[in-house]
């Protein structure tokens, strides 16, 4: 749209940019002491307004910050382009005039400009050809009534209108109500006000089955608002909005096999329960959410629980998780196969990130995959034996016995490790003198015998040294300090581990060696 000074009839209500900054027009009309016409704009930014929409004891109109509004000439505000200005500028214009980018600038070979050739017939088969189309960022709002999306380009299938000016979802369905084939969609990043009859829309997305939307600042309640819009829905992203209470779906969202609610402020585990009879929900993100356990209540600790009765893919990495307990409440989902669980607070308390590993594959018999890392057979029976003794003499003085007949451990020590008594039958009760080994040989275990080597420098002979694995790369650096005649806050320290060939930075002077899964055999780079 060509900025004058007109503003658009249905100008309230309308996303705008100016100067890079988004906003939402809640107000057309004169201002007091002021004169002209006026938009008065609630801003995504607050930090971008002055008020809260009141100028001189007047209120023109709301915001919900305090600082979010402020008001700016018509001319200022970019209103947006249609959708099918923002594909062609993109993808190639019609005529001969070059293909362009969103901003409307020539892409170039070498100092070339790119030129669309070719008869109307060809540009047009061109067009029919596009099944990925991103047009994120290209100040999308509106379609021409007059333009033919299904004409032009109606074989897309997956389509990008994140961070553009699209204000509603009547907007959007506009668009997407023509392209019959659609079955991805990303609406990230736009502020979209709800129709009062959603499922009015649903024919503009009758083949969805992937949609994105983030950064959007939906609410649980938002979401069932707009579900019936969906009915064919698989793939919900929704991280990164103001999720905190759940209510459970009734008649929506069944189709459902993965949803991503990462990076929203949960406000407890108890709001899963509202989403655990997804009847098709395999994959389930809730990563950086704010949990700090996670519980089954509906059976005892060794049943399975009726709650996720589908899910094979868990994320709940980047919590606040620290307790164990809720590693043996997975024990309780029935399909669980894949977890991602790599927790700084639990990291913390065992100060092993590769302790924190084997204890999971031992209390989780069901897993195939942590952390992306699939798990071999070897690593599972290692994990599963040193489990068995780690844990053998809390078992004894639970009451645990090497005779079947006598082997009756108590409740507490059974609902700390409810896999312990299958270990058992695996591979056999622990023997005593396992056990008394694992004591006399944890000091020198605990001694890690590294190379140190300094890249850098070809003429430092090789050092070698053997470093308890309780040394924080503090200590380590007071030693190089003296070993090499540099001053430890030069030094940059990193490692490559024996098994991998990958570099990796030891940047945090309080944590200690272990707490970056050193092992002997492994190489400590230093460089100044």
């Amino acid at each position: 749209m060509t900025q004058s000074d007109s503003v658009p009839c249905d100008a309230v209500g309308r996303r705008i940019m100016y100067r890079d900054e988004y906003g939402t027009v809640r107000f057309v009309g004169t201002v007091a002491s002021a004169p002209g016409v006026w938009l008065g704009v609630e801003w995504d930014n607050p930090e971008r307004g002055k008020h809260n929409g009141t100028h001189e004891g007047v209120q023109y109109f709301q915001c919900s910050h305090p600082t979010g509004g402020s008001f700016i000439r018509p001319q200022k505000a970019n209103f947006g382009v249609d959708f099918l200005t923002a594909v062609r500028d993109r993808y190639g214009q019609e005529g001969n005039q070059g293909i362009q980018d969103c901003r409307g600038n020539p892409l170039r070979w070498g100092k070339k400009p790119i030129e669309f050739l070719g008869s109307q017939d060809v540009k047009q088969r061109w067009f029919d050809a596009l099944l990925i189309v991103s047009v994120s960022g290209c100040q999308v709002s509106h379609v021409n009534e007059e333009e033919e999306i299904s004409e032009v380009c109606p074989n897309i299938i997956e389509l990008d209108l994140a961070k553009n000016l699209l204000a509603s979802w009547d907007k959007v369905a506009q668009i997407t109500r023509q392209l019959r084939k659609l079955e991805h969609l990303d609406l990230s990043q736009n502020k979209l006000a709800i129709i009062s009859s959603p499922v009015s829309l649903s024919d503009a997305f009758t083949n969805l089955k992937a949609l994105a939307i983030q950064h959007n600042g939906l609410t649980w309640a938002q979401v069932l608002e707009c579900a019936p819009m969906w009915p064919v829905l698989e793939r919900a992203h929704f991280s990164s909005n103001a999720i905190s209470e759940l209510e459970r779906p009734v008649g929506v969202l069944r189709s459902l096999t993965l949803l991503d609610l990462s990076s929203n402020p949960l406000a407890d585990e108890n709001q899963l329960v509202h989403i655990a009879y997804l009847p098709r929900l395999e994959q389930l993100i809730l990563s950086n959410t704010g949990l700090t356990s996670l519980h089954f209540d509906d059976v005892q600790q060794d049943g399975k629980s009726a709650m996720f009765p589908k899910l094979k893919f868990l994320a709940i990495d980047k919590n606040r998780i620290s307790e164990f307990s809720t590693v043996n409440e997975l024990n309780k989902l029935r399909s669980l196969e894949q977890l991602k669980f790599s927790d700084y607070a639990m990291v913390e308390h065992e100060k092993n990130a590769k302790t924190v590993r084997q204890l999971i594959i031992a209390k989780l018999g069901c897993l195939n995959v942590l952390n992306r890392t699939e798990i071999s057979a070897d690593e599972r029976k290692g994990a599963e034996l040193d489990y068995r003794k780690r844990f053998g003499k809390d078992w004894l003085k639970a009451g645990g016995h090497q005779d079947p007949e006598k082997n009756r451990p108590n409740k507490e020590f059974c609902a700390e490790h409810p896999r312990y008594q299958s270990l058992i039958e695996k591979y056999g009760a622990p023997e005593v003198s396992e056990m008394e080994q694992q004591k006399l040989f944890a000091l020198k275990d605990q001694l890690l015998a590294l190379t140190i080597r300094c890249p850098d420098n070809p003429d430092q002979k090789l050092l070698e040294k053997k470093l308890p694995d309780s040394m924080t790369i503090q200590k380590v650096r007071g030693l190089l300090h003296r070993l090499l005649k540099v001053p430890g806050t030069e030094l940059k320290l990193t490692y490559i581990s024996s098994k991998m060939d990958m570099e990796i930075d030891m940047d945090n002077d309080l944590k200690p060696l272990s707490y970056y899964s050193i092992e002997s055999g492994d190489c400590i780079l230093v460089r100044w």
